[in-house]
């Protein structure tokens, strides 16, 4: 791997694929295209593989060290799904000592009594899914980058402009040489730049919701359970943390929480002290997990609806959040965007069996529909839960909790559900 930026005035160098966005979603994508070009190259004995250039903006910081009580605030919740794409790129191995797994989930209705509860032992799996933090996984996924002898991570450096010419896509970088390639993949993020300047369409959705995120200790263990309540203000989530694979359940008492609230609200909440932030929070959560406290920063990004009309043109393919971005309240965005990155390697592997050009709209289109139908259906059952929820009059909140009872003790509907939710179908 190399890290610098080569110097201005050399001619352009050429890669298969430049990934532009080296967060979580486009450094698995680039991984992943390593790996194939690589196994492609052993198999036909080739001596040089195809490489993969991995653009970042941002500088990369390592990440501070984690402790039993210090955790990243930023955290996925990952499918069982993503997790078995991510160990067979050999990314997962390392995240597993400390990524908390959750057996259970329990949804309630904050207005009434209405409950559901998913357990991993109704489909015979061990685990619904896992808890990890956003900074041991992105560091897990450079580390194997690192690694890789056909990806070069040009960090940090931003693109400064691109143009198709033939059946190339020149990419202008700050600071650098231009680089050249037949399939550019944007993962740079809700605010996709690569986007913009490529004219792709945008709707757009404004929850005019807030999300806060902070790490909290709680009084009572968590049980290794995923913990959701739904308001008319909006949803919050309890998270489940540990600092190891031998913490014993009855000493994991550190949760992630991620509240979702009306700009106004999100606002008062941010200008409370400590102790009545938590308060708050207990009230909310129905004081199920006893006494809290603030174990980090408070930190809070607003929330919209993004997606793409189109993922794709000659040459350019969109993925994870530059394509869509939806609601956390069921924790999908990031699995969303491994769904893009996994399902796009598949189209570009059978593009290279085919002897097809990388950046050829067949191969980019099947990606798109491929993918477009499952996000926008997912787009659409957040949006439905969020309007759902935000209904106070009576006759909605009590078919709502009657709705709820049912699912619950519907099992063979409700275990379709589970398997759907971590990616196995």
């Amino acid at each position: 791997m190399n890290q610098s930026v080569n110097e201005a005035g050399a001619s352009p160098r050429h890669y298969d694929i430049i990934v532009v966005g080296a967060g979580l979603v486009g450094a698995a994508f680039a991984l992943h295209m390593a790996r194939i070009f690589t196994e492609r190259a052993k198999l036909n004995s080739l001596q040089n593989p195809g490489r993969v250039a991995l653009l970042e903006a941002r500088a990369i910081v390592p990440s501070a060290s984690s402790s039993a009580t210090t955790f990243d605030p930023q955290v996925v919740a990952l499918t069982e799904g993503s997790r078995q794409w991510l160990e067979a790129l050999e990314v997962w191995q390392s995240c597993e000592s400390r990524a908390c797994p959750y057996s259970r989930m329990q949804v309630r209705d904050g207005e009434g009594t209405g409950c559901i509860e998913f357990d991993a032992a109704e489909v015979q799996c061990a685990n619904l899914g896992h808890i990890v933090e956003n900074s041991l996984l992105r560091a897990s996924l450079l580390k194997a980058i690192a690694e890789q002898d056909n990806i070069d991570l040009h960090c940090p450096t931003s693109v400064k402009s691109l143009r198709r010419d033939g059946d190339s896509t020149i990419v202008n970088v700050v600071d650098g040489e231009p680089l050249t390639s037949s399939l550019v993949v944007a993962a740079d993020g809700a605010n996709s730049p690569t986007r913009e300047q490529m004219g792709f369409k945008l709707r757009t959705w404004g929850y005019e919701h807030t999300a806060i995120t902070a790490t909290l200790k709680t009084e009572k263990p968590h049980g290794f359970t995923a913990r959701q309540w739904f308001t008319p203000s909006g949803p919050l989530a309890f998270l489940p943390l540990r600092a190891s694979a031998e913490q014993s359940p009855d000493q994991a008492r550190y949760i992630s929480i991620v509240w979702s609230q009306t700009a106004a609200q999100a606002e008062r909440l941010m200008a409370l002290d400590k102790t009545a932030f938590c308060r708050e929070l207990m009230i909310t959560s129905e004081d199920t997990l006893g006494a809290i406290e603030l174990a980090s920063e408070r930190l809070q990004f607003p929330l919209t609806q993004r997606h793409s009309v189109s993922y794709v043109q000659a040459g350019i393919a969109l993925i994870g959040d530059a394509a869509h971005t939806i609601h956390p309240l069921a924790g999908q965005g990031v699995n969303l965007g491994f769904s893009d990155a996994r399902v796009l390697t598949e189209e570009l592997e059978r593009a290279l069996e085919h002897g097809s050009s990388l950046g050829g709209l067949q191969s980019l289109k099947r990606y798109q529909r491929r993918r477009k139908p499952d996000n926008l259906a997912m787009m659409v059952v957040m949006e439905g839960f969020k309007r759902l929820f935000e209904r106070e009059e009576l006759p909605v909140r009590l078919l709502r909790n009657i709705g709820m009872s049912g699912l619950n003790d519907m099992a063979p509907l409700k275990n379709r559900i589970i398997r759907q939710a971590m990616g196995l179908v």
